[in-house]
């Protein structure tokens, strides 16, 4: 499994899910498998977004597909993004 890996500020959260709810890439056609969206506890206008793939290439065509996104919307949604695709070793439940 894949994870694109997405970091970054917020001015507004809600404003910024609303963006993200509005899917403007098309997350499930795109190879998305789950995602995960995840805040500090201490700043609640800061995201990481976990999202899964089958296969890297899925994962870095989605990643090309959100920098032309970020183009359009950074400083008004979200600034500064920071992304990584990593890859899932191991993965353990108790």
């Amino acid at each position: 499994m894949y994870i694109l890996r997405i970091e970054h500020p917020v001015p507004d959260f809600d404003g910024w899910k609303k963006a993200f709810d509005s899917d403007p890439v098309g997350r499930e056609k795109s190879g998305v498998r789950r995602y995960q969206i995840m805040r500090p506890i201490d700043d609640a206008n800061h995201v990481m977004i976990d999202l899964e793939f089958d296969t890297v290439s899925q994962a870095e065509a989605l990643l090309a597909a959100m920098r032309v996104v970020w183009g359009q919307v950074e400083g008004t949604i979200m600034m500064n993004p920071q992304a990584r695709i990593v890859e899932a070793v191991e993965t353990r439940e108790y």
